[in-house]
């Protein structure tokens, strides 16, 4: 017992810690039915999306090697994921083909998406760069700035150990409308 109280000290932590979290747990429900917020033990209102989004295919950018779509359209927003630089005729890298070269491939391929969603480059609001030799950027470079001569996008440059089937390059992209 504690020497101020007749309540057994190991009691009275309990009894606090249990008033303290039904009134908290009531004031969170409270709160979640005033403001529309499912807490966690609730089911959200409604079962649909509250946003729809749509898979966009270009049959003049290369198929994608896995399990993922060329670009997700979400709104006014279009998600591209990497492009590499495959020749989408041939489905293959070209063998030998220089930074430069490959960049090239890799942002007409990006274009080829953003044109079946009715965009261009110039709706492009950021990239996700993939390099597989940062000694390559300065190449790289001038090869993507052809591509975006006005405001380019925002930018990250990544060197990474290996990008798939070998390529120098690979670039995702947001772009808005």
């Amino acid at each position: 017992m504690s020497p101020h109280s007749s309540t057994p000290t190991s009691r009275l932590p309990r009894t606090l810690t249990a008033a303290l979290a039904a009134g908290l747990a009531g004031a969170a429900f409270a709160w979640g039915t005033q403001t529309g917020v499912a807490g966690p033990s609730e089911p959200p209102a409604s079962a649909e999306p509250t946003r729809q989004h749509r898979v966009i295919t270009s049959p003049d950018a290369p198929a994608a090697i896995g399990p993922y779509s060329q670009a997700i359209a979400a709104g006014n927003q279009l998600y591209l994921s990497g492009q590499l630089p495959i020749d989408p005729a041939t489905g293959q890298i070209p063998a030998g083909s220089r930074i430069e070269d490959q960049t090239r491939q890799v942002l007409k391929n990006l274009s080829a998406v953003l044109e079946a969603n009715e965009m261009t480059l110039s709706h492009v609001v950021s990239t996700t760069v993939y390099l597989s030799d940062l000694d390559d950027f300065a190449a790289f470079n001038a090869a993507y700035a052809e591509f975006f001569p006005l405001a380019p996008p925002a930018r990250a440059t990544i060197e990474v150990a290996r990008v798939p089937r070998d390529a120098k390059v690979e670039i995702a992209a947001i772009a808005i409308r």
